[in-house]
Order: C-alpha cells, then sequence, then structure tokens
C-alpha cells in the first residue's frame, strides 16, 4: 500500500505538533524542518484544521497545534480524511471485473490495512517518535 505525499505530509505535521501538544507552530516551521513547500503544508494544515485534528489561531503570533489529544486521534482516521477514495487497485477500468477473484481479496487486505491503523492513535506514534530537532534541543 502507497500513501500519497498529502497523507505523508499530513501524517508528518501532525506528528511534528504532537511531540509538544500545547506548543504553537507556524506553516513555515513544519515546512522548513519536513522539506515541504509552504503551499502544501498550509492545505494540509488547512484540512487536518477543519477536520478538527488542529486547532489553528490567526495573527502574528498565531500558528496551530492539536486539536484533540494525540490519544483520540486514530491513524487511520487520518487515512480516511487524506485518501477518500483509497484503493489498491483500478477495478473500475479492469476487463475481468464482473467475474474476479482478486477484487475481493484487495478489499479484505484494504479493511486489513486501515483496521490496524484504526488499533493505533498519534500519541502511539508520537511515543516512538524523537524529534529533538524541533523542540530547539541539539542533537
Amino acid at each position: 500500500m502507497r500513501l500519497t505525499a498529502h497523507t505523508d505530509y499530513a501524517l508528518r505535521i501532525l506528528l511534528h505538533v504532537a511531540v509538544d501538544p500545547e506548543r504553537l507552530v507556524s506553516i513555515a516551521q513544519v515546512a522548513d524542518a519536513h522539506a515541504i513547500s509552504r503551499n502544501h503544508a498550509m492545505k494540509v494544515v488547512n484540512l487536518l484544521g477543519n477536520a478538527g485534528f488542529l486547532e489553528t489561531v490567526r495573527g502574528r503570533n498565531g500558528g496551530f497545534r492539536l486539536g484533540r489529544p494525540a490519544d483520540q486521534i486514530t491513524l487511520g482516521e487520518v487515512v480516511r480524511l487524506t485518501e477518500p477514495n483509497i484503493t489498491p487497485a483500478d477495478c473500475g477500468n479492469c476487463l475481468l471485473q464482473a467475474a474476479c477473484g482478486l477484487s475481493a481479496i484487495l478489499r479484505q487486505a484494504m479493511s486489513a490495512f486501515l483496521a490496524e491503523l484504526d488499533a493505533h492513535t498519534l500519541a502511539d506514534a508520537a511515543a516512538g517518535t524523537r524529534l529533538p530537532f524541533l523542540l530547539g534541543v541539539p542533537s
């Protein structure tokens, strides 16, 4: 299963803020730290903010932080938000679609993949993440 760059960025941004959930982070900070264009970072933060994963604060000293506790955000929720049409194969344009034994197997595999992500929270991922440069600590 390969996730899009959009999902990758969303997960990176959420991990970035989960390391220090009370601190406001700016678009520039996450874009620079993760080598993401500011435009892409802004789009992802906007999506995550509208979905309630992030709280955004406007103004000169604004930024964003987690909108919910990290232990209440499942990785499956984030992937479903950022990959709304997640499918392992393009069965819709396949000659074998009407009588294919593979499509059911792929659906089961996708269900298992998402179930595994649903079993883990952002807090689980953040607990295993060591990002001292995010907090200004020398590595």
